[in-house]
């Protein structure tokens, strides 16, 4: 199992070239790269030529950090055409990219809309039946997290739309801060999704189910809106006992090629200390599961 850093906390404040050691001095081996104006930015065509990937790949060895994924993120799911065509597009440099850079695990999101929800869910498969051959011929697996506001948020539906397509690169990403918007059922969800469930990512948030509905009051009344925060462990409403015992008896936390990836977004001004809370956290909480 490994132990990952997404850096987007320093992003503001440090050059692209940069990241791989501020994952260093964190006190990390592994880095997960997420959308970052740079190189893969969210929806759009990536902005990392050949020369900036190499780039990449020197400052991550001079740094003793290893790449385990990226997280590209496009309108995958799109309903309307010339959207999900561009998606292909994008995803095919992402993945040429991710070739280059000896990565073999892409972790990204549905990016649907959930008021159209089987034309999201139709494209969808349209695309994967585009991209999962390029997958197949750099030998990446690839990864889904039914974000909030994705057309599909519930974690157990979730998993039956990528066992839809009934191969073997297609896994699930657990991020422990969308627990109340997957259907808070974390046992549900790691016990369907078996060996499937390849990369978790840690952080908090707080349940905005409680106080009947009434946690966070958003305006106007019925708006479509999702709400919620990446904070550190310990400032929310997740169970992280009860993760990390789901994640010990689904067998996750005992394979080699298993990804943790802390992603704290809430407190980029105390991004270096925040990350080494993190680390240690994740290391106690995966020694007492």
């Amino acid at each position: 199992m490994k132990i990952a850093l997404d850096p987007t906390p320093f992003h503001p404040d440090l050059p692209f070239l940069d990241l791989p050691k501020a994952v260093a001095d964190a006190g990390y081996e592994y880095m997960q790269l997420a959308p970052h104006d740079a190189f893969l930015p969210f929806y759009v065509h990536p902005k990392a030529d050949d020369e900036l990937v190499k780039d990449l790949a020197a400052a991550l060895k001079k740094a003793h950090v290893e790449l385990c994924s990226l997280l590209p993120v496009y309108r995958t799911s799109w309903p309307d055409e010339r959207e999900r065509q561009t998606a292909v597009r994008n995803w095919k440099r992402a993945i040429e990219i991710a070739a280059l850079l000896d990565v073999h695990v892409i972790n990204s999101e549905f990016s649907g809309i959930p008021e159209r929800y089987e034309e999201s869910e139709a494209a969808f498969y349209a695309t994967m039946e585009e991209i999962l051959p390029l997958l197949e011929r750099e030998g990446i697996r690839i990864n889904f997290d039914p974000h909030p506001y994705d057309f599909v948020e519930n974690g157990i539906d979730a998993l039956r739309i990528t066992r839809g397509l009934n191969s073997p690169l297609v896994g699930a990403v657990y991020v422990a801060p969308h627990t109340f918007h997957y259907g808070n059922n974390v046992d549900g969800i790691t016990a369907l999704a078996g060996k499937r469930l390849r990369t978790v990512y840690i952080s908090d948030s707080y349940d905005h189910h409680r106080s009947h509905d009434l946690r966070y009051i958003a305006n106007p009344p019925g708006t479509n809106a999702r709400v919620h925060q990446h904070l550190k462990v310990g400032d929310g409403d997740v169970d992280f006992k009860a993760l990390f015992a789901a994640l010990k008896k689904n067998g996750f936390l005992d394979r080699e090629d298993s990804i943790i990836v802390s992603n704290v977004f809430a407190e980029d001004e105390t991004a270096h200390e925040t990350s080494v809370y993190q680390r240690e956290t994740i290391e106690r909480l995966v020694a007492e599961a």
